[in-house]
């Protein structure tokens, strides 16, 4: 945890409002920065499209289309050249980002696929499903069979993280399941209420989990010990994906009265302004803090609007 972070305070959410990128027609589920600079926007909505954008700009640059049901998940490879999405079809799609087509669907799953993930080389891809199982697909295959698939949980899977070591994985059967890959073995947390998404530390050592019961946790990856709870926002029945905020020195979620929290990673106080006002007409879906530049995250809502918000020049 980035303790020398959190020594020198937290900041609040950034207010400024730089750009509104308003191109999908219907809810936005998901919004990903691209690696490296984060110079680029993914999303991905009902309208079954995903969606490329100038994040300084914002404008649109390119719209994926070749999915048949709405898209809920979008993750990009670490060299910006492919990304992968998935939603209603059951199948994983990986895309050429220059060509804009297709290099392969990856088929198996018996249910919508809500999560989609690369590993850090792009070489393993991991799905999770309604269906309850996690599947692992390698790459460099060339077989579309799944190399491995995780059949432990007792419902839906929504969310999933793959480390160099392990991967971990949220249900709706209330259980935040890690699984080291060197070693062969399975941890389970019963958290108690529905996993919706998990974002762990950089350094792999805490994990942040969302929940259906207005909480979103911190806890230890290797003892399951509940390190911090933030609570004052509102989600009990969508996904609301939070984040840690810059340095990893606050926690910042957006929630169903379209409103965007943040706390103090340490004393897990509501930051200013409390409460928030509301940003979105809708519940925000997803909320990601950009990968390197200090006041800039971005927020996407069921309102079919995704926001980039920064610090504003003068404080």
């Amino acid at each position: 945890m980035s303790t020398a972070a959190a020594s020198r305070g937290p900041e609040a959410v950034p207010r400024h409002l730089h750009a509104t990128l308003s191109g999908h027609k219907g809810p936005v589920n998901v919004a990903r920065y691209a690696k490296g600079a984060g110079k680029y926007i993914l999303t991905g909505g009902q309208d079954r499209t995903v969606k490329l954008w100038n994040a300084n700009l914002g404008t649109e640059i390119k719209t994926f289309a070749a999915h048949g049901y709405e898209v809920l998940s979008v993750a990009v490879s670490h060299d910006n050249a492919q990304f992968a999405s998935s939603g209603g079809d059951r199948s994983v799609f990986v895309w050429d980002v220059a060509t804009a087509v297709t290099t392969r669907r990856l088929a198996g799953h018996m249910g919508k696929i809500h999560v989609v993930e690369f590993n850090e080389d792009a070489t393993v891809l991991a799905s999770g499903s309604f269906d309850s199982t996690v599947r692992l697909w390698d790459l460099r295959a060339q077989s579309r069979q799944a190399i491995q698939v995780l059949e432990e949980a007792r419902d839906a899977v929504q969310t999933l993280h793959i480390g160099s070591t392990y991967i971990t994985t949220g249900s709706l059967d209330g259980h935040v399941r890690t699984y080291d890959l060197r070693k062969g073995e399975l941890r389970s947390d019963f958290i108690g209420f529905p996993v919706t998404a998990v974002v762990p530390t950089q350094d792999n050592q805490t994990l942040l989990v969302t929940t259906l019961d207005s909480h979103i946790r911190l806890i230890d990856m290797t003892t399951g010990k509940l390190l911090n709870d933030f609570i004052a926002h509102t989600n009990n029945e969508y996904r609301c994906r939070g984040c840690f905020g810059h340095g990893e020195a606050t926690v910042v979620c957006g929630d169903e009265k379209g409103v965007v929290w943040a706390w103090d990673l340490l004393d897990a106080k509501p930051l200013q302004p409390n409460p928030p006002p509301k940003v979105h007409h809708k519940v925000i879906t997803w909320t990601e803090h950009h990968p390197i530049e200090k006041g800039e995250l971005l927020t996407a809502s069921a309102d079919g609007n995704v926001k980039v918000w920064r610090q504003a020049e003068v404080e």
